[in-house]
């Protein structure tokens, strides 16, 4: 079993900044992707940003430079992404991901809202 917390979600005003973290314990394989995904309404749930571990990061068409996506493999496993320049569509619950082979855990999610 893997455990996903996940911290850093609020409010913010559209161009501002949030930082979401989220760590993960307990059964880690060494080699493992991590990353966050969004799930808005009337959407399905869309890839933010993942990384595996010692790669390039890979984003979602939309992010567009705004967003970035690190890791900390020092145990605790922890990865991060740094939101800046919100937008309103940005809006949603944005949940951890952990996948390392057939082993694939999700986290309950952080809302972001973004909103004047």
């Amino acid at each position: 079993q893997v455990q996903l917390v996940e911290s850093g979600g609020g409010l913010v005003q559209p161009g501002g900044s949030l930082r979401l973290s989220c760590g993960a314990s307990g059964n880690i394989f060494s080699a493992n992707t991590m990353g966050w995904f969004r799930q808005s309404p009337g959407h399905e749930r869309d890839l933010v940003a993942e990384v595996f571990t010692g790669e390039t990061p890979n984003y979602g068409a939309f992010v567009r430079g705004r967003f970035t996506i690190s890791r900390d493999d020092v145990r605790p496993t922890t990865v991060y992404l740094q939101m800046n320049n919100l937008k309103p569509e940005d809006t949603g619950v944005y949940v951890c991901h952990y996948l390392a082979g057939t082993k694939e855990y999700w986290g309950q999610g952080t809302q972001v809202t973004v909103s004047s």
